[in-house]
């Protein structure tokens, strides 16, 4: 591994490449997010504000349960949805509601991913072999 990749121990979905937004937060789609305008809602939120659509979320760890996990796959249904989710911890209710929103994710790298990226990396998740690739960094 070079300083510009990482490999997770938890796998899901298809290689997608995007824009990360990055916070060492946790992740609620229930608490955290406006899930009609796409924007993370929570005052307290280090997002807050922020839009969630189409970009890859890296995140600390998930907050919740089963309500995040479904409102998952009817953020997607909506097209209102992050493009991916990179988490240091996640568990296994959001790792189904990802499933079954077929929404890429990584989980479980050795150290804090969040301490590695930032807001604005240009990124690459490649599930089938749990790899987060940098690909580029604004100066």
């Amino acid at each position: 591994m070079s300083a510009r990749e990482w490999r997770a121990t938890h796998a899901m979905g298809g290689p997608v490449e995007g824009v990360a937004l990055v916070a060492k937060d946790g992740f609620s789609a229930r608490y955290d997010l406006d899930r009609i305008r796409g924007v993370f809602s929570r005052p307290q939120h280090q997002l807050a504000g922020q839009s969630y659509v189409g970009r890859i979320l890296v995140m600390d760890t998930v907050k919740g349960g089963v309500a995040s996990a479904w409102m998952l796959n009817e953020m997607k249904s909506r097209g209102v949805v992050p493009l991916a989710l990179v988490f240091n911890t996640v568990n296994p209710i959001i790792a189904q509601g990802m499933a079954l929103a077929d929404l890429p994710m990584l989980a479980g790298f050795d150290g804090d991913i969040t301490e590695h990226l930032r807001t604005g990396d240009r990124i690459a998740l490649v599930p089938g072999e749990r790899l987060l690739r940098l690909l580029g960094r604004d100066a």
